[in-house]
């Protein structure tokens, strides 16, 4: 499940995405892949720079819900705008679409459906898919991760310690029920002549957050009486994981990105724990992009669903850094 509110007009039919200015289509080719294997591989896309190795690599992460390989919101595609922008500086890049989005009736039918079984499968076999390329460094496959891809990253390169950093764009550490009801009640804010009417239903989503952060909660527990009605086990194995202090355990690189304008990940519920628990680590590099919101889409004034409704590219800062810091810290590890 994702929250995310799109203006009516997101539905009209979108016109053809361009690229941003930072990627040059010349400097690179893409090809289709398949991620993992048996009857839940996913389809995805590795964008292979025209330059000689070895190349430093990256696995993109998509946020909640069943997103796309390329983070589509809306007319927007900010996740293939950054495959491209780095690949067009000599990343070579796989994103992949989330299982949820490939697979959604097989996810649906299985109850006991977790985070990890999200995330980990998947993001393990695409880092080998790059280790395993003739044209990338083993030894410097990096990952990305994005909003609930962020705060799963840590998980990930636990899980398989080869990956050789991350970075955590909007990466949420906010226990994630929580976080929904900020967002609801952040939205319900905007328009203060209906905040009133607002109130029953951010006083029904804090009761269900309230039953996730119960010791009673339990793999029995009805799925009507959690967030989203999405089941017990989901939310079970999300309470028994802290992003910070698994990343904090790594000793791995990493970039920590986020938008001042972001109210779904925050610099107040988020950055600061990210913060509290890395920050004067010389090995961790923590940057704030004050205009973006949470997709790193540039602008003005409170965020709010309506900006999403014109097509944007990523924040040509952002691709910059990211680039720069994957291109220092590849050099940095050695050679392959």
């Amino acid at each position: 499940v994702g929250l995310q509110l799109a203006p009516a007009d997101a539905a009209r039919p979108a016109v053809p995405w361009q690229p941003p200015p930072y990627a040059d289509p010349a400097r690179f080719g893409e090809q289709e892949v398949t991620v993992g294997e048996g009857p839940l591989a996913v389809p995805g896309t590795l964008t292979l720079p025209k330059a000689a190795g070895p190349l430093p690599g990256l696995v993109i992460l998509g946020g909640s819900g069943p997103a796309d390989r390329d983070g589509t919101i809306a007319k927007s595609k900010p996740l293939k705008d950054l495959a491209w922008g780095l690949a067009s500086r000599g990343v070579a890049v796989v994103r992949f679409d989330k299982v949820t989005h490939a697979h959604p009736d097989q996810v649906m039918a299985d109850r006991n459906f977790t985070v990890a079984d999200e995330y980990l499968p998947h993001a393990i076999a695409a880092v080998r898919l790059l280790r395993a390329h003739p044209a990338v460094a083993a030894d410097r496959v990096f990952l990305a991760g994005h909003s609930l891809g962020g705060t799963i990253a840590p998980r990930v390169a636990t899980a398989d310690p080869s990956v050789a950093g991350l970075v955590v764009l909007a990466g949420g550490t906010e226990p994630l029920q929580w976080a929904a009801v900020r967002q609801v009640r952040y939205l319900a804010s905007l328009d203060p002549a209906t905040a009133a009417a607002s109130q029953p239903a951010i006083d029904a989503m804090t009761a269900l957050a309230e039953r996730v952060d119960s010791p009673g909660l339990s793999m029995e527990t009805p799925d009507d009486e959690l967030p989203f009605a999405v089941p017990a086990p989901y939310w079970l194995d999300l309470r028994g994981y802290d992003p910070v202090a698994t990343a904090a355990a790594l000793g791995k690189r990493m970039l920590i990105c986020q938008g001042g304008r972001d109210y779904q990940a925050t610099v107040a519920d988020d950055l600061t724990r990210w913060q509290a628990g890395l920050d004067g680590r010389p090995d961790v590099t923590i940057r704030l992009y004050p205009a973006d919101n949470h997709f790193f889409f540039p602008g003005t004034g409170p965020s709010s669903p309506a900006e999403l409704a014109a097509p944007q590219h990523l924040d040509p800062q952002l691709a910059a850094d990211v680039g720069d810091w994957l291109t220092a810290s590849a050099l940095s590890s050695g050679p392959a």
